[in-house]
């Protein structure tokens, strides 16, 4: 099987991984949280420029830790999308160099396909992403090809939680915070609004409860913020759930993947424990921004795992590009450009 290195710069952590197979040898991440931790957020530009200085360094490491040289490497895969345009281009070009220079194989990588690799788990299955930038529910079929059944219609779950950690003062990022806090509040102890009550379809909405904390806070300053923080995680993840078990009753899938950042929290992965159906997580590892499930998701190209493994690490179905793996010295993919906004399936009919 080929030993293949990933790399993941689509926001303001850089990524790299190297596998073989479904074997991770190794993962590192260069953590920018530091950085624009001051600012409340991400700085794309700052962003970009930490991501240039330490890739090299990021991969020197990566290296090192899977006992492997460069010229070990059978193939090469970055992100192509979606993400700050600055920071894919960063991983995106020194990718591309580098499958060239090597004479290897290059796979653009869909971030999103990158998350759903994570989980090494073969389809069919139902796949809910929520993430700092994402939330999102996919029908992946027996051969892999991948329909979208529903997403976020504002802000992205992981996105809610770092807004909401803000106007509790928490800092940046908040989401890890908000969870501790939570522990120590009741979580019915402030009255907030139940996300798109009512509904029927597999779409979320998190911005409605956010302003719903953020007026709260506002009119009852000194309301507990251990109970807010309980009473809106209760919410967010109870409104992850239910959408995602009609989802499952609507398609009849029996195996469901959750990846993300937000696949790491304590509350989600208690609601799906009870669940009829067999539910896999990433390794907490592979739950957050990281390059080895990118390399994975560039593995299953390469190795030729299954049907569909052009779809799992391509480009949105329809695009015109496919994501095969090509001889990097004649690669067409090597003129794939960086993507900030990349479906990674059309939406299901």
């Amino acid at each position: 099987m080929p030993l293949v290195l990933g790399i993941d710069t689509s926001c303001d952590d850089t990524g790299v991984g190297i596998v073989r197979a479904d074997v991770v040898l190794a993962n590192v991440v260069d953590s920018q949280t530091a950085l624009h931790a001051e600012f409340g957020g991400v700085v794309p530009e700052q962003a970009s420029r930490e991501h240039l200085a330490v890739i090299d360094a990021t991969v020197q490491t990566a290296l090192e830790r899977a006992g492997a040289e460069l010229g070990d490497l059978e193939g090469v895969a970055a992100t192509h999308g979606p993400g700050l345009v600055g920071a894919l281009l960063v991983g995106l070009s020194y990718g591309k160099a580098l499958a060239w220079g090597l004479g290897v194989p290059f796979v653009p990588v869909h971030h999103l396909a990158g998350h759903i690799a994570a989980a090494s788990s073969e389809p069919p299955f139902l796949a809910l992403i929520a993430s700092g930038g994402h939330t999102a529910l996919f029908d992946v079929d027996d051969g892999g090809g991948i329909s979208e059944l529903g997403r976020s219609r504002d802000d992205a779950a992981g996105e809610a939680f770092d807004k909401v950690a803000r106007l509790l003062g928490l800092g940046y990022p908040g989401g890890a915070a908000l969870s501790k806090l939570a522990e120590q509040g009741d979580d019915h102890g402030v009255q907030l609004p139940w996300p798109m009550q009512g509904s029927n379809g597999l779409e979320f909405s998190f911005s409605g409860l956010k302003t719903a904390v953020a007026l709260l806070l506002q009119r009852q300053p000194e309301v507990s913020e251990a109970d807010v923080a309980a009473t809106f995680e209760r919410i967010a993840i109870g409104s992850l759930v239910e959408v995602t078990e009609r989802a499952l009753r609507a398609t009849g899938r029996s195996k469901l993947v959750v990846a993300g950042g937000v696949a790491a929290n304590r509350r989600l992965r208690e609601a799906f424990a009870g669940s009829d159906v067999e539910v896999l997580f990433p390794p907490p590892a592979l739950a957050t921004d990281n390059g080895a499930m990118i390399a994975l998701a560039g593995a299953q190209v390469l190795a030729g795992a299954r049907q569909g493994a052009k779809v799992l690490a391509g480009a949105q179905q329809g695009s015109g590009f496919k994501a095969e793996a090509r001889t990097a010295n004649t690669d067409p993919s090597l003129t794939v450009d960086a993507s900030p906004y990349l479906p990674l399936a059309r939406p299901a009919s």
